[in-house]
Formats: C-alpha cells, structure tokens, sequence
C-alpha cells in the first residue's frame, strides 16, 4: 500500500509545497516571523545535514514536533499571503512555483510526524495528532479556499510554458475547485467547519483502532490451545506476552479480518475465538468502538459532496482518477463479483467436503477456512506452507529477491547503510545506485510487527524527489511480520513474500521519479494508478531466475527444489475466489458508503453493512470482507474513501501490462527500462491512461486478470 494518510494529513502541503522556504521582493511588506527560543536546537529549523536530508533520528524528540508545528505555520501563512497579494501580473513563477517552494519547516516536521505516528507512535505523539489534525485542515483550506490565490491561479497564461509546467497549472486548477474554490462564502465556511471535523474524526478513528488492535489481541493461558504452531511461534506469542505485562501467549491482532495464525491452529476453539477477536475489536461499545465515528465521517462526507454540487460523497472523489465515476468503479466491481463468488463456492465446497471427509461434524465458518484450505492445497497441489518457510528468510528475501530483480530488469544496485540513524532498532537501511553507478536514493525497511504500529504494509517518504529543489528520495517500506524469538531466523511466508516484493514497487515509482516539481513527483498520482507498480512488481517474486537466487533453505542454504517451485506456480490460482471476494467485497462496502445522496440512507453500522453484501451478491458467510466497517482503517483513517476499488483497478492495468511484458520477452533490461520511461518515472506529469497506452499500446483490457486469477482460460 501507498501510504497516503500522511498526503491528506499533510493536506496543506499534499499539492502546494517543498522545501525551500519563498523569498520575494515583489510589492510585499508582509515580515516572514522569525523563530523565537522554542525552535532553538530544533532539528526541523533546517534542512538535514545527513545524505538527501535524510531524517536525523538521532536528533529529533517527541517535543520538536510541536514548535515547529506552530512557526511552520506562521511561516506558511505569511508566504501564502505574499503569494496572495502580489501586485505584480500572475505568472507561474510568482503564483505556482511560489506556492511549490513553500513551507519548508512545516512539511518538514510533517512528513516525519506522520510516519512515525504510523509505525513507531506513543501517547504524546497521538495526543499532538488528535490536536493537530482539525488545525492542519483549516491551513489546507486557508490555501484551497483563498479567492485570491485562485483567482491568480485562472489568470496564468500557458504561453511559453513547457508541458511539466502546465500539467502543474492544470493540476493546481483542477485541486482548487475540488476543494471548493468556485464555492459561495458562505458554503467555503461550512465547508471548513467540515474539513476540520473530518480530520479530528479520521485522527480519532486512528488512534481508537490502534488501541482496539492493542486491546484485541487474544490471550491463552494453555499452551496446548496453540497445538499446530511452531516453536518459534509460540516463543514469539510468549514474548508478546511478556512484554505487555501478561503471564501466558499473546496472539497479536494483524488490520484484516483474517489473522495469519489461523492457518495453523488445530484447536477449532482456538481459531473461533482468535477470528472473533478481530472481527469485534472495534465494535465492543467501549472506549475503542470506532462506529459513532465512521457513521459520523459517512454523513459529513456527503454533506461535503451536495455542497461542492455533487450527489454523493464518491462522484466527488473520482472526479480526478482513472475511473472517473463511481459508476465506471462499481461497473469494474460488478464484473469480478460473479466469477469471484462462484469461485469461491466451488472452494467452500472442497473445504466442506475435508471437513466431512475427516468427520468434522460441522459446517465451515470463517475462522475454518484458512486452516482447512491449507489442507486442502497440500491435498490438491501436495504444498505445505511449512515446506515453504524454510526457504523465505526475511533479508535472503530482500537482497537475493527483491534487490536482485531490481538489479536484473533496472540495472538498479543497494549497499547497506549501518551509519545513518533509524527511529527503531528494527530499522535497516540501503543506499540506492543507478544504472550508472551513481547514487539515485536512500531506503529504509522496518519488517517487525509492534503494538504501536498500525497494521499492514506501506511505502512512505521521508523526501520526495524534485530536479528544482535538488531532491532525491529518501523512502521507507514498512510491514508488519511476525518478529521471531531471539536468536532465531525469521522466516516468512509466501504471502510475505509477495507483499515485500509488491511494496517494493512502491519503492521503485518513488526512486524513478523524475520530475521538476514535488506536486507531480513519484507516487502523487490517481489513487487508481498508484497500486498499479507495486502489484506488477509481484510477479517477480515468482520469475524463475530471481525464485532461485532468493529461495534457500535457511540452514542448509540449498536452492528450494524445483519439485517444490513447481507445486507453488501449480497452486497459483488456488484460492482466488477467497482472496477476490474478501477484497472486492470491501471495496463495495466503502463505494456504497461513500455514494450516499441522502441521509435517509444511512443505517446503523452493521446493518448498513450486512445490507450492502446481501445487495451485491456476497451471500458467502464463510468468506466475510478483507475490511469490516468498523476496522477499514484505509477509508476511515486514511486516504481511500471512496477510493479501496483502486486495488482493483491497478489489479486490471497489472495483468494486462504483465500479459505485454511477457509477450514481448519477458524480464529484460529492454523492458525494464521501457516500463520506466513510460510508467515508473513519468509521476504526474502525463495522463496517466495515455501513459499505459504508451507503454502497451492499446487501452487496458480486464481478460488478463480474469486469466491471472483462473477465472477464466
């Protein structure tokens, strides 16, 4: 996942700033503040001295955030307002290029805060947040909002301006009057009363779900109630224990429904309550329900939508993406839905046919699917995730996998960096090389699961690339795997595997970037774009010459044998109906809160939920959302309302884009630098449907997909 919560946290700068604080003579008398004893020392006064402004960890305190929050926005607000009230004719340079080269110490501290609030955060950091988060909305409005910027904006005349420029132009116009810039006063006020709320609500709703996912976890007091987990699983959930002042083994909860360990768990108990655990963590009527908030966010986010002119919250929202229309979405959405539930039927009823083969006596639930599918892919294919594990050690992975695909297909190199600081112990580092040899980024990964880190996986900056401010990036993949016992290898499953490798395209949209400007640098693309390379970057965790350079055996550091290779590409397709329902059940959920028109609508969480799946055809109660309302941390809390169908979308230009590759030989440096030119590197500064039919020739087309997932011959 592209970690866009610290976008639309940083919503002030998500579009209008860098790194270089403006300076202008033109027609001002407005004083730029000077900062006072409070930012003494303060390690965001200037920029980093460390490679690429790389954050220095080793300097920055929980205490720094807070004054540099408060003088970056004195001094945004005075560089918004020269900008605002220059006399002199509207130029790019005078108006966008201004508004890109300003509030430096504020996005700064920003994008920093919101990493760690998302991977490394503590009680005063969610405290700042939860203050912060209506403040920095009301600085995001203060930019949308001003008449005065706007009408400088429509003045620019696009004469002799080259084609990154006017993509900048045409994007700075098109977010203005998103946002509301054609509004009436009086609507601009609502609103902006909106906005704020809205963004005390997603804080809100983050820091409750990080503490029900805390709170959640499942305690067991008898260690044969884990029967089926390793030893080294069982050493962990120990620890986790440990550590959280409990006597016993703590089953930490993961942000999806599922959980991992249900896989594995003989104890049918066991796996009922560990499955229960996740679904309810966030709809127990204490302090960590997240309902009263969601329902809240629903309907403000409608009442934005009819405010702007639009009838629903989603028509707003799509206006800009690939998709355009929460019709053309939900049309995507209803195409995959048949084939994926009748898919799984057929799976459900192999499970159910298992578990009355082995006497069960009872009819398959949720927490009964993973442990019998796995049974039944070692029945079907002769695969055990067991066998498997051996051969994925967490850095092998990385450097013999990851690192060595990007190698063959970019020309790309790493070299670990144990010099620069990291905020967690966890953390590694790279240094990042051309094709030619020079430096192009610094890398960081922070594999391990924690109590105070949200759920799943992501990619983030720390700096984004940009040819005028002198940039290059400086990125972070996080993820969430399991950390192993002391002394022991961390060893991963497949599924990790891929997750690594699909993150790891993140990564590499963000290291290509090659833009002049930050606001159409990278990865600041369509949300329906933005998943597109990090899932075709999965297919290469299984190309047969990168699978062999990664998959060795831990101990014995032998090649996994082809035999093994084999079961795993066999059972590729094994379990899509599952996968593609859970997922696009949950991208139906969010689209069908987010295309309200009236707040007669609106039910209570669960029934407005339950209603939706009857609706749409998911009658599968043994295969619920990969997301339940309550716990969708990506539409709640993060930056894919109206938005989670992009997986989908990205899934479509993934395969067909896969499907040209492959036919036009495969994994080639050739093709590796054509899908750069013309996908990775290209950011915003194109439109991105032109940008595919660059690279394939011909418009995305969903066979391919329907072909990957074996819906179809």
């Amino acid at each position: 996942m592209k970690n866009i919560t610290s976008v639309f946290l940083i919503s002030s700068l998500a579009m209008t700033t860098a790194c270089t604080t403006m300076k202008t003579t033109e027609n001002t008398s407005t004083e730029m503040p000077a900062p006072d004893a409070s930012m003494a020392n303060n390690p965001f006064l200037q920029k980093s001295s460390l490679q690429y402004q790389a954050p220095e960890f080793n300097k920055i305190k929980d205490e720094h955030f807070v004054p540099a929050f408060k003088y970056g926005i004195k001094v945004q607000l005075v560089e918004l307002d020269q900008i605002a009230n220059n006399t002199a004719a509207p130029t790019f340079e005078n108006t966008i290029l201004a508004l890109e080269n300003s509030g430096e110490v504020l996005r700064r501290a920003q994008i920093v805060f919101y990493n760690l609030t998302g991977s490394n955060t503590n009680p005063e950091l969610q405290k700042i947040e939860v203050e912060y988060a209506p403040i920095f909305a009301g600085l995001s409005d203060k930019i949308y909002l001003n008449e005065k910027l706007f009408s400088r904006i429509k003045a620019i005349k696009t004469n002799n301006l080259g084609s990154e420029e006017k993509r900048v132009l045409e994007l700075y116009t098109t977010n203005f009057e998103i946002a509301g810039a054609n509004l009436t006063a009086e609507n601009k006020g609502k609103v902006k009363k909106i906005n704020e709320e809205l963004a005390t609500l997603s804080t809100q709703f983050s820091n409750k779900l990080l503490d029900a996912r805390k709170n959640g976890a499942l305690l067991i007091t008898d260690v044969k109630e884990l029967d089926g987990l390793s030893a080294d699983e069982i050493a962990a959930a120990a620890a986790d224990a440990k550590a959280d002042g409990k006597q016993g083994y703590l089953l930490a909860l993961q942000n999806t429904t599922q959980q991992p360990l249900l896989q594995n768990l003989k104890n049918r108990a066991t796996r009922e309550k560990l499955f229960k655990a996740s679904w309810y963590r966030a709809e127990k009527g204490n302090a960590d329900d997240t309902r009263s908030i969601l329902e809240r966010e629903a309907k403000l986010r409608m009442e934005k939508a009819h405010l702007m002119g639009k009838k629903s919250f989603a028509e707003w929202k799509l206006q800009d993406q690939m998709a355009k229309t929460p019709e053309n979405a939900i049309d995507l959405l209803a195409k995959l839905v048949t084939p994926a539930v009748e898919t799984a039927k057929r799976e459900s009823n192999e499970i159910q046919a298992l578990i009355d083969k082995q006497k069960g006596g009872f009819t398959v639930e949720p927490w009964d699917w993973n442990f019998y599918a796995e049974q039944v892919r070692k029945e079907k294919y002769d695969l055990d995730e067991n066998q498997i594990k051996p051969y994925f050690e967490v850095k092998t992975v990385l450097e013999k996998g990851v690192f060595y695909a990007a190698e063959k297909f970019y020309g790309i190199t790493f070299k670990e960096r144990n010099d620069l600081p990291v905020y967690h112990p966890d953390v590694v580092a790279y240094e990042v090389f051309d094709r030619d040899g020079k430096s192009l980024a610094i890398y960081y990964l922070d594999f391990y699961t924690r109590n105070n880190k949200n759920g799943g996986a992501w990619m983030s900056n720390f700096v984004e690339q940009s040819h005028l401010l002198g940039q290059k990036p400086v990125i972070v993949n996080v993820f969430n795997y399991q950390k192993p016992a002391e002394g022991k290898p961390s060893l991963i499953s497949y599924d990790d595997v891929t997750t690594m490798f699909h993150e790891f395209g993140h990564t590499l949209h963000g290291l290509f970037a090659d833009q002049k400007y930050l606001s159409i640098s990278g990865t600041n693309v369509q949300r329906d774009f933005v998943e597109f390379p990090s899932q075709i970057n999965e297919f290469f965790a299984l190309e047969p010459s990168v699978l062999k350079n990664y998959a060795l055996h831990y101990q014995t550091k032998k090649p996994m044998p082809q035999a093994l290779v084999d079961k795993i590409k066999k059972a590729g397709t094994f379990n899509q109906g599952y996968s593609t329902t859970e997922l696009v059940s949950a991208a139906t959920i969010d689209m069908n809160w987010h295309s309200v028109t009236d707040a007669s609508q609106f039910k209570p969480t669960l029934e407005f939920e339950k209603d939706v799946l009857a609706k749409y055809g998911f009658n599968l109660k043994e295969v619920p959302p990969r997301y339940h309302s309550p716990y969708f941390a990506h539409i709640w809390g993060g930056g894919y309302s109206a938005g989670y169908y992009a997986y989908m979308w990205s899934d479509m230009l993934n395969s067909d884009a896969w499907d040209w590759i492959s036919s036009n030989g495969g994994m080639t440096r050739e093709n590796g630098d054509r899908f750069r030119k013309y996908i990775l590197s290209v950011g915003n500064s194109v439109d991105l449907n032109e940008a595919f039919k660059n690279f394939t020739g011909r418009n995305p087309d969903l066979k391919p997909l329907l072909k990957d997932k074996g819906f179809i011959k």
